[in-house]
């Protein structure tokens, strides 16, 4: 498939196709024929995106990606290769994650089968849906949630886990503050220490959240309870809502824990500035062992060495 310049304008300009902002990018619906459904997706620079083919509902599932403009690095099974323009990936070719990222901004003109393609556009509408009530409530959440959500999944690679998974992974830790919703806007946004009282009602968001997940109207949302519920527990059995330790604490929420400890502390918050990407690791390394799981930690640190201690 080719796509020009103005037809690609065209296509993102057209206020009449339906068009879902997941943050990261931008999915157009163009159109559709009996069987396939045709879509612009709109990679921003510097951002990921994964692909996990859906086998075991059907080997007949059309799943096409050419890239219209620009060029994607693409990551499988530690082999890195790139899409330029004009070449198409077929994922019913690859039984495992495939990994996308972009330095700059990049085209993808997508073919999918309609079903498959319409179940996927009417879920995520209903999943930004509650993205951007997060944003209304706190604009750092939602930007820290994508962050969370991108680098769990590369820690989830780094760990070699089931890509069976890695679909619970994913949505685990995008949502994993989705109880802050139910948190008061200002607790969220206080400047000085919150008291006692505060930081209970702030310890609630793990459990609510976990509720909220459980009741979600996209089914596959229900199966990650157990990650937003988790993921403040800590490793020695100090952490919260329910105590738990070491083993007795998924992989998943694990995972979930060390990736959101160090983003919020290289953010810069009302009530302190960031910390130095070295300030951060440090403290990384004192909590392995006692908030953190080991295997995680040393995973993290090798995945900040193999990105040159880059944090995008």
């Amino acid at each position: 498939m080719k796509l020009t310049i103005d037809q690609i304008k065209y296509i993102k300009e057209n206020r009449v196709l339906d068009r879902i902002d997941v943050g990261h990018a931008v999915s157009t619906y163009i159109g559709e024929t009996e069987t396939i459904a045709y879509s612009l997706f709109s990679l921003l620079a510097k951002r990921s995106f994964w692909v996990r083919y859906s086998s075991e509902k059907s080997s007949q599932i059309t799943e096409l990606y050419t890239v219209v403009h620009g060029e994607i690095e693409v990551q499988y099974e530690g082999k890195t290769f790139f899409l330029r323009e004009g070449d198409t990936l077929d994922a019913s070719n690859y039984s495992e994650l495939l990994s996308f990222y972009s330095e700059h901004e990049v085209e993808i003109f997508v073919e999918m089968s309609v079903d498959e393609f319409e179940t996927n556009f009417k879920n995520t509408e209903l999943v930004q849906r509650d993205a951007a009530a997060i944003e209304r409530v706190d604009g750092y959440t939602y930007h820290h949630c994508s962050r969370i959500k991108d680098y769990s999944i590369e820690l989830w690679k780094k760990l070699e886990q089931p890509v069976e998974r890695v679909t619970k992974l994913r949505w685990g830790a995008y949502f994993h503050d989705i109880g802050k919703l139910a948190v008061p806007i200002e607790i969220l946004n206080k400047k000085g220490k919150l008291t006692a009282q505060e930081w209970c009602i702030m310890k609630t968001h793990s459990a609510i959240g976990a509720q909220m997940m459980r009741n979600h109207e996209v089914k596959w949302l229900r199966d990650s309870a157990y990650i937003v519920e988790e993921h403040h527990e800590r490793f020695d059995g100090k952490g919260y809502p329910n105590g738990l330790k070491e083993e007795e604490i998924s992989l998943e929420a694990a995972i979930v824990s060390v990736v959101d400890s160090f983003d919020a502390m290289i953010t810069n918050r009302i009530y302190r500035e960031a910390f130095s990407i070295e300030e951060a690791i440090q403290e990384i390394v004192r909590g392995r062992g006692t908030q953190f799981n080991p295997v995680v930690v040393d995973a993290f640190l090798k995945l900040l060495h193999d990105q040159q201690f880059k944090w995008r």
